[in-house]
């Protein structure tokens, strides 16, 4: 129950909050929507002067034309009928009149209904010597005017006639109708006799009275309110007008009209109404937090007693999971290293068949170089038994080339042999390529293999392992051999593309790859089986070591053989750690 109590406080003090901030809000918008429909209406009160000042300025400067101050003969009367007309045609004025001092109409560019004007109250201010103006209906095609008399003087200074102007008001109202804002000019009889919305003109305002009366004077809702400085109208006339609106008003003597405005309030209101329901939204929300904290807090209270009678139980069983944890983990991390190990012994175990398979052309290639030491060696003994100094010096030279060439190969070999893990760097391209074909030009050479290799002429570097890429070339020279074996024709051809990829292609003239989507799996062999000649690990071994560079190898089927391809990143000195 005290629970509840607190509830219907908390709501009934967001509610009261909330009706506050709406309040406030409302007549902070009202506020700004009342200076910027102030704006609004003077400016339109400002366009509606400056149009009528241009008709009004018209009169003034026509009324003493030359043309206009004769019209004794029929000639003269059609010139000024058609100066008339050809200056109302390019001001769009309505009509233009040209009256004698007793209102008779002498000229006009258009032909009027009255012959005498004279009772016209624009008329009758213009004979006083003054600018005269009125506005009102043509009685046959309804159509609202508003008429400007200016004085024509006679050279003594008398009035010797008038000019009147008249302006079409439709066609004032064409450049600004339809705005947002519902504008309405009222004239001294309290007639609605310019709008921007059709529905309101001719309404009428009696003495006394704020709102208007539709000119059939039936039964219409409308209601003033007044909040702080502002008054605002309840009314429903039309779908055209708002329901609640901003009344303002503004004196125009120099049209004598009043212009007045109506501005729905229905955006203040929907902002007054999301502050006060983002007040209260942010209040319901603490409320609510403050709540639920409260009785999750109470909750909690409750179940800890419980927890805290589950945790001894559980706390051994936890106990006993920790350590078949512990020692599920000790356990992979044991497969991870004997499977690290094992990787490790497959690439050595692939650098010592590829070793096997050029064991024998290897021993060709050393032994050469010995006998030809040891014939050279016997002959320089010779030569310098008998004094012949140049020819035993010239042995020494071959034996020492000799030498040279024997350690170039055994380096290679011991390099290609070694089972280390060597770090990534600079790597000589070309170099590697030249150490893979010395590394497998005996077996080559043995089984008759021609080797098409031709390095670039600038050096190229890339990202990787000297001794792995050798191991990678030395893998696709030797399946190229291989593939090979059963053919008379055989031909190995290598190329750098050191383009914006590099690229180094090995391409035979072979049967070329019967499947190439198993090409990489270990194991797979297209070799008989119970072959001396491999495992189908090479191309596997040589594909992670591809992979450990940031490369990537392929092998497709080219015209005629297969091709591998060899993509390795370009060396840049920002990768040097």
């Amino acid at each position: 129950m005290h629970r509840l109590w607190v509830i219907l406080g908390f709501l009934v003090a967001v509610g009261l909050l909330s009706a506050g901030v709406w309040s406030y809000g409302y007549r902070q918008a009202l506020s700004q929507l009342s200076d910027k429909a102030e704006a609004d209406l003077e400016l339109a009160a400002d366009r509606l002067s400056t149009q009528m000042q241009v008709y009004q300025e018209l009169a003034v400067l026509m009324a003493n034309h030359p043309a206009l101050r004769t019209l004794d003969t029929p000639e003269q009367k059609r010139t000024a009928q058609a100066l008339l007309l050809d200056v109302a045609d390019k001001t769009a004025a309505d009509n233009m009149i040209y009256l004698a001092r007793n209102g008779r109409v002498l000229v006009a560019a258009h032909p009027v209904l009255r012959p005498s004007m004279a009772e016209h109250p624009a008329f009758q201010r213009a004979m006083q010597g003054a600018m005269g103006s009125a506005h009102g209906v043509q009685p046959i095609t309804g159509n609202r005017t508003y008429s400007y008399a200016a004085p024509a003087f006679g050279p003594l200074g008398q009035v010797g006639g008038a000019l009147m102007v008249t302006a079409d008001v439709q066609d004032v109202e064409q450049t600004w109708r339809g705005s947002t804002e519902a504008v309405f000019f009222i004239d001294a009889e309290g007639v609605v006799f310019i709008s921007n919305r059709s529905d309101l003109l001719f309404w009428h305002r009696a003495d006394g009275q704020k709102g208007l009366t539709p000119p059939k004077a039936e039964a219409i809702d409308f209601a003033s309110v007044q909040v702080g400085r502002h008054e605002l109208w309840n009314l429903n006339w039309g779908r055209y007008l708002p329901r609640r609106a901003l009344h303002l008003m503004l004196d125009l003597p120099v049209i004598d009209m009043t212009a007045e405005v109506l501005v729905d309030v229905a955006p203040a209101r929907r902002l007054a109404g999301l502050q006060a329901a983002t007040v209260a939204a942010l209040c319901l929300a603490f409320g609510a937090f403050l709540f639920l904290a409260t009785e999750r807090r109470r909750t909690l209270a409750e179940a800890n007693l419980v927890l805290e009678s589950r945790v001894a139980r559980r706390t051994h069983d936890l106990t006993v999971a920790n350590a078949a944890l512990r020692r599920e983990v000790h356990e992979r991390l044991e497969a991870e290293a004997a499977l690290k190990h094992a990787q490790e012994e497959l690439i050595q175990a692939g650098k010592l068949n590829a070793l096997g398979q050029m064991s024998a052309g290897i021993s060709h290639e050393l032994n050469q170089p010995l006998m030809a030491i040891q014939q050279f060696a016997d002959n320089g003994t010779a030569f310098l038994a008998r004094g012949r100094e140049g020819k035993a010096a010239d042995n020494l030279t071959r034996i020492s080339d000799m030498a040279t060439r024997m350690a170039r190969i055994i380096k290679n070999l011991r390099a290609f042999a070694r089972n280390e893990s060597e770090p990534m760097g600079k790597v000589d391209l070309v170099q590697v390529i030249e150490t893979a074909i010395e590394l497998t030009d005996a077996r080559l050479r043995a089984e008759g293999v021609t080797m098409e290799w031709q390095p670039p002429d600038a050096l190229v570097f890339a990202w990787g392992g000297e001794v792995r890429l050798v191991q990678v070339f030395v893998n696709l020279i030797n399946n190229a051999a291989d593939a090979m074996s059963q053919q008379e024709d055989r031909l190995i051809r290598i190329r750098i593309n050191n383009g914006r990829k590099l690229a180094v292609t090995v391409r035979d003239i072979g049967p070329g790859i019967e499947n190439t989507e198993k090409l990489f799996e270990p194991f797979y062999t297209t070799k008989a089986v119970g072959s001396s000649e491999g495992m189908g690990l090479g191309l596997s071994i040589s594909y992670g070591l591809v992979q450990s560079f940031g490369g990537n190898i392929r092998g497709t089927n080219a015209a005629t053989g297969a091709m591998f391809t060899v993509e390795l990143e370009y060396y840049r000195e920002d990768e040097v750690a």
